[in-house]
């Protein structure tokens, strides 16, 4: 019964461990985004939002899902596409990663439009707390 759990938990941490480095490249992004620091947005929470928002849009049903751990993999490198030594060959190897450059396309898409729902969303909650 204790191997079982402790294999349960490695694999939990495993999982984790993907989402972990996703969120930590999504946090890295907004606290460089000049729209967030001037709606004084915390980068935090809106990390928060797009990596929920982002991976409710994913390939496979919860984070231990193989299908969405390889997904938290393939966004996470897509988002360093513009620090990797070979931007061209990144960018191959994640045309190949996501299926074709379309399913690549459609997941930048999916991440683009996250932040912009959730910056839409938190400047409103702001807007009206302030107002209040």
């Amino acid at each position: 019964m204790k191997k079982v759990m402790l294999v349960c938990v490695i694999f939990l941490l495993v999982g984790c461990a993907e989402k972990e480095e996703y969120q930590n490249v999504v946090l890295e992004q907004m606290k460089g985004d000049k729209d967030i620091n001037d709606y004084k947005i915390a980068p935090e929470k809106m990390t928060k939002c797009v990596v929920q928002t982002s991976s409710s849009n994913m390939p496979g049903l919860f984070f231990l899902d193989p299908l969405r751990r390889q997904a938290y993999k393939n966004y996470t490198k897509m988002l360093q596409l513009n620090k990797a030594s070979d931007p061209k060959k990144s960018l191959d190897e994640l045309r190949h990663e996501f299926g074709d450059a379309k399913k690549l396309s459609e997941a930048h898409s999916n991440y683009v439009e996250s932040v912009v729902d959730c910056m839409s969303n938190l400047v409103s909650s702001t807007e009206e707390t302030q107002n209040k």
